[in-house]
């Protein structure tokens, strides 16, 4: 990053105008992020100063407070760049939102030091926790930890289990930076820049206002206890799945503009067109891409709409409307992940040489759609199941 100027970052306005102005770097440091395994501090400091760690966090501590609509197009705007930078982002404000959730206590801990701190999270289970005098004992792994690498704060899913080991309730614990490490074991295909790696405790102390139980969360709790805050009061599933599909969109938006500034460049080989460009073959493929991007926009968009507006109303959507919310998101994603595929056919091998962006986009598309939140399949089947009427908590995920 060569940007070095403090932006103005008091309101979305602000930080979508910074983000749109910093997306040059983030794509000229995007295949170092990579090769790097992690986005480079100075990646992490250009977005801070964006304010784009600041728009889900509360208002009372200086956070934007924003909505989910808002964390789409940042997240969008990001991925048009790096799509690891936005999916680092994006984790980190999703767990800022959830930060809403924790006790007062809890939060001012957080933003102790500002409204733009970076916090990790993994709501699986991966520990086990026993009470003890004033709080609780941890032990836990949490593969998967995507911000994990520049995080201030980590919330970990766990169970919480009584002296003869047995269940008393899932939880999330919230532990400072001092309470746990990070085991290098992000290698893989495609969303390498994230830094996913795996975050490790061991028999740490989690006081009581650290903990929160999941069981509310996931009924809708926080929808009568926050009459202070519409934001706050969105939907826990809806909001954890939706999150996940603003880098999609701004993968998507970069691989459709990719292709078509580079097809007035490029032969078609093995035919008589000088230019992709020439070829009617070459113009479908690039308008079917774009329209599919569209249709991921339409479907993300509608759905945030939904999520904002049952949150300002100060509802909990019934479980069709939630099932819906997954629904689309797994239009969006089958959609952008189509449009990827169509756009390197168009493009043809020469989309998968390493200097090509494309390549690197449709890889971290993939990776990144393939979260388990957000399985299009599972989500299809969980809309299927709500549609007819079954109990989805006896067959499927609890992330709705």
């Amino acid at each position: 990053m060569t940007t070095t100027e403090v932006p103005t970052v008091a309101t979305a306005t602000d930080v979508i105008a910074n983000l749109r102005a910093l997306v040059p770097d983030l794509k000229a440091g995007a295949a170092e992020n990579e090769k790097a395994r992690r986005l480079s501090e100075d990646t992490v400091d250009a977005l801070r100063r964006a304010g784009a760690f600041r728009i889900a966090a509360p208002a009372k501590f200086g956070g934007l407070e924003t909505d989910l609509r808002t964390m789409l197009d940042v997240s969008a705007i990001i991925a048009e760049g790096d799509a690891g930078a936005s999916w680092v982002t994006t984790l980190s404000n999703v767990n800022n939102w959830a930060a809403n959730l924790y006790s007062d206590q809890a939060q001012a801990e957080i933003f102790a030091n500002g409204p733009d701190a970076v916090i990790a999270g993994v709501v699986t289970p991966g520990g086990t926790a026993r009470k003890v005098e004033g709080g609780y004992r941890l032990t836990g792994t949490w593969p998967y930890a995507s911000a994990s690498l520049h995080s201030e704060w980590f919330t970990g899913g766990i169970i919480i289990n009584d002296e003869d080991g047995d269940m008393l309730d899932q939880g999330m614990a919230l532990l400072p930076r001092s309470d746990y490490r990070i085991d290098d074991t992000w290698y893989v295909a495609g969303m390498r820049a994230s830094g996913s790696n795996t975050v490790v405790a061991e028999d740490v102390f989690v006081p009581e206002h650290r903990m929160l139980s999941m069981i509310p969360a996931f009924s809708g709790a926080n929808v009568a206890e926050r009459a202070d805050s519409a934001f706050a009061r969105s939907a826990f599933g809806p909001m954890l799945v939706m999150v996940l599909v603003g880098p999609q969109l701004g993968m998507g938006r970069a691989a459709v503009e990719l292709v078509r500034t580079k097809a007035s460049q490029k032969a078609l080989a093995y035919t008589v067109f000088d230019r992709q460009a020439d070829s009617v073959a070459f113009q479908m493929m690039l308008a079917e891409a774009a329209l599919k991007v569209d249709t991921a926009h339409l479907h993300a968009y509608r759905a945030a709409e939904d999520v904002m507006r049952w949150a300002e109303a100060g509802e909990y959507p019934d479980l069709l409307s939630r099932a819906r919310v997954r629904g689309d998101a797994a239009v969006a994603l089958k959609s952008i992940n189509e449009a990827l595929n169509i756009l390197v056919d168009a493009t043809g091998a020469g989309a998968f040489a390493d200097v090509n962006a494309l390549q690197r986009i449709w890889r971290d598309s993939n990776v990144g759609a393939r979260h388990a939140v957000m399985l299009p399949r599972v989500s299809i089947e969980t809309y299927g199941k709500a549609l007819l009427g079954f109990e989805l908590h006896d067959h499927i995920t609890p992330i709705i």
